[in-house]
């Protein structure tokens, strides 16, 4: 792909699209970088029109909506997350206090909601009667493993005018998962990782297979030889199918040189891109 003026946004999914936007006004207003993954997201989780992420997604098998989050920054290399967290609607800011203001990555369930209300989030009520209905239409049926809402993680990575680079994630998980179930999107290296020499990776799809090759390090690694984000992206789900992988799975992939690229098993996603010559949503390349 070939290379574009930075800042850049990439984000996963159609609904990325409005995410990269408020992420790029951030930007211009001179705010900080992690301001813009996390509010860019933000709009994504509060959405309740998107059943896969954030408030408004489709619960697990108890009828309880749990979120997991991750967000990383490339300057400091540092990251937090939270997963199967109950009550909060923007999981991506639990995931950058717990970063922040602690000496942990990760924070889960009970303890992962009490750190947010402590730190001054506000109980809400997740569930809608839309992903209600979804829900029991669900439970109902055999998993259909396709590619549907079950998995519509909200990744998005940013390179920013010093190319510094950023990503966060944000998901409901599997539609009607085992309750407890985690996913990649909170584990550093499956569902996002960053680093700042090389570039970022965010994931989307079926967390536990991306967990098996911890995917998003994969390809930062397969760029840190060189390789260009599409290639990269390329290698591993084709190192996927190799070993016999067949749930579906994408990753999006940005450097530092504002090259980009997405790929994914057996059918494309859309993902969405952003910088100063406009934006666009484009098609992952298909691997198998």
């Amino acid at each position: 792909m070939k290379s574009l003026n930075w800042p850049l946004i990439i984000s996963t999914w159609n609904f990325g699209a409005k995410a990269n936007r408020v992420a790029w006004e951030t930007l211009t207003r001179g705010e900080d970088p992690l301001d813009a993954v996390e509010k860019g997201i933000n709009v994504v989780e509060k959405d309740p029109d998107v059943t896969s992420v954030g408030y408004g997604s489709i619960p697990n098998t108890d009828g309880y909506v749990e979120l997991d989050a991750a967000i990383m920054s490339g300057p400091t290399h540092k990251a937090g997350a939270v997963a199967a967290l109950k009550e909060i609607a923007t999981p991506i800011s639990v995931a950058r206090k717990v970063m922040e203001k602690t000496n942990s990555v990760l924070l889960v369930g009970d303890g992962a909601l009490k750190f947010a209300l402590k730190n001054g989030f506000k109980r809400v009520t997740l569930l809608t009667e839309k992903a209600k209905e979804k829900w029991l239409k669900r439970k109902n049926q055999e998993r259909v493993k396709k590619v549907d809402d079950n998995h519509d993680t909200i990744g998005l990575v940013l390179l920013d005018s010093r190319r510094n680079i950023y990503a966060g994630c944000s998901t409901s998980g599997l539609a009607v998962k085992i309750s407890g179930r985690v996913g990649d999107s909170p584990i550093i290296g499956a569902g996002l990782y960053v680093d700042n020499e090389i570039g970022g990776v965010a994931a989307t799809g079926t967390g536990e297979q991306i967990m098996m090759f911890c995917g998003s390090f994969l390809i930062v690694e397969n760029m840190r030889r060189g390789i260009p984000p599409q290639e990269a992206c390329d290698a591993v789900i084709k190192r996927m199918a190799s070993k016999g992988q067949k749930e579906w799975v994408g990753f999006i992939a940005l450097n530092k040189e504002g090259q980009y690229g997405a790929a994914s098993l057996e059918k494309e996603f859309p993902y969405a891109i952003y910088c100063k010559k406009g934006e666009a949503i484009q098609k992952s390349k298909v691997c198998e």
